[in-house]
């Protein structure tokens, strides 16, 4: 079996234990739901470790499984790794643990609510390792479903009716776009199966024609780009993500949003090489709108936590411009970006959970010289901050400047636009953040505040760690997503046959 069966099924099998376990021991609850996003982390880290010695099969993955399911249409439990979802799977693993870690503000239903958040996480992580269309959108769902229960149930403020009916319209419309697409693409393709190497296989022999291309990749640009939140289709973000548990925000802002920008490296660009070409400009300039427009509104927010959400939809628009260069540099840049937003957005959302715990607020107003009272979590929420920036020496650092160098012969007025972004919007709105939450005078409130104590920090602890680490040898990603990165990149950049426009201009002449 898998190593990878075993990261995504450890949190599920934990899950299902939880069901028989009384509400009322909430030690014991605690415990088994730690424990399977443990085994899970550390069986992540193994795979990681392991990953360059391992053997590679056919198609170029490692750690392989597939077990028939239903052969008449082609679907398959199908899982393996490759560069590009090994660090995926291993930030989703440490992630898990950690938001594991902070559930303990959940002080209601805490049994419902590990339950859900076990399966939001072993989904995801079943998802990323998936290798059949079927279970790869399928997983996907487990895990979203959780994310609209645990908004609605255990979500905080006034606005948390309202925010989940609106998170749950988007990333359902969202969700369907992107399903019919994928049908569309199973449909056309003529490979008879779900089996995502097969496909590819299948259509680099036998390609799409242009007119079938240019029809699918909008459905799966727009599907998955509304879950991923890009511009104009992110306002559902922010607000979600101010009102969740914080366990919730740092699952989804940190790794659930991530499958659609996996999707469209995994399956739109080597499958629909030509529409993706077409398409690539437009891609580069609306990640404008999710760098500019929505860093601006970040400028204006005084909650915490808004700003946090504005923020992240913000570093999404760097993984569209690496994704759209279509090169190996802006790929590779995209997909280091993804794992280390995944921890950052992780960390600040725990960080502002341990906040509003403390003092039962988030407006940055009402703060003020935290750091004197809240050493150890002031400054690692100034990490952060500076991590979000793009300090040298975090992770986010490297992605970025990787995605700019891959990006600036292609879109060189976007890529001035997003250094501009990243540089000074982003500083301007974080620096200033930071003033006013952690520096100043101390508001007499707030001189009783305990800072975390040593179980308390240890998931802001693993989640520094790991962006520090990816940020000073970011070779141990790097290596391992350019060769698969180069793969895709050469699906992406094939010419267009002739046969395949004159069919184009034929059925449009039909039309």
């Amino acid at each position: 079996m898998s190593i990878l069966t075993y990261i995504a099924g450890w949190p599920l099998l934990a899950a299902l234990a939880l069901v028989f376990i009384p509400r009322n021991y909430r030690v014991i609850i605690r415990a088994v739901a730690i424990l399977g996003t443990l085994l899970s982390a550390v069986s992540a880290v193994w795979m990681f470790c392991q990953y360059s010695s391992a053997p590679v099969d056919a198609d170029g993955f490692r750690f392989v499984q597939q077990i028939p399911w239903v052969q008449s249409l082609g679907i398959s439990y199908h899982v393996g790794v490759d560069g590009l979802n090994v660090g995926l799977i291993l930030m989703g693993a440490i992630v898990g643990l950690a938001a594991t870690l902070c559930a303990w503000e959940i002080q209601s239903r805490e049994k419902e609510f590990y339950v859900l958040l076990l399966i939001m996480t072993g989904g995801i992580l079943g998802a990323f390792a998936s290798l059949d269309l079927f279970f790869f959108y399928f997983l996907h769902e487990l895990a979203l479903v959780p994310t609209f229960i645990m908004i609605g149930v255990w979500g905080r403020g006034e606005k948390k009716n309202f925010a989940t009916f609106q998170i749950t319209i988007y990333l359902s419309i969202g969700a369907l776009i992107a399903l019919i697409g994928l049908i569309a693409l199973y449909l056309q393709s003529g490979a008879n199966t779900f089996d995502i190497p097969a496909i590819i296989k299948h259509v680099q022999a036998n390609p799409l024609a242009v007119n079938v291309q240019n029809f699918i990749f909008p459905l799966l640009l727009f599907g998955f780009g509304i879950l991923v939140s890009l511009w104009p289709f992110h306002s559902w973000a922010p607000l979600g993500y101010g009102v969740a548990p914080s366990p919730t925000a740092m699952l989804h802002a940190g790794v659930l949003k991530k499958f659609g920008l996996y999707g469209l490296i995994r399956v739109a660009l080597p499958l629909l090489p030509q529409a993706a070409q077409h398409w690539a400009h437009i891609i580069a300039w609306l990640c404008v709108g999710n760098i500019l427009y929505v860093g601006w509104v970040a400028m204006r927010q005084k909650d915490l936590n808004l700003l946090i959400g504005n923020s992240s939809v913000a570093h999404m628009g760097f993984i569209f411009l690496g994704i759209a260069s279509l090169n190996l540099i802006g790929i590779t840049g995209a997909v280091l970006i993804m794992v280390a937003h995944g921890f950052l957005a992780a960390l600040t959302f725990a960080l502002s959970g341990y906040i509003y715990q403390q003092t039962g607020t988030l407006q940055m107003n009402d703060l003020g010289g935290l750091c004197r009272k809240l050493p150890f979590i002031g400054t690692a929420l100034l990490m952060a901050a500076m991590a979000g920036c793009g300090l040298p020496g975090f992770a986010n650092f490297v992605g970025e400047a990787t995605v700019f160098f891959g990006a600036w012969k292609i879109f060189p007025a976007v890529t001035v636009i997003g250094l501009w972004g990243a540089l000074v919007i982003g500083g301007v709105y974080m620096t200033r953040a930071m003033r006013q939450i952690l520096h100043g005078p101390l508001p007499e409130r707030w001189n009783t505040l305990p800072d975390a104590n040593a179980w308390r920090k240890l998931p802001y602890a693993l989640l520094l760690v790991s962006l520090l680490v990816f940020g000073f040898v970011p070779s141990l990603l790097t290596s391992k997503i350019n060769p698969d990165a180069q793969k895709v990149v050469n699906l992406a950049n094939v010419t267009v046959p002739a046969k395949l426009v004159a069919q184009a201009e034929i059925s449009g002449v039909r039309n």
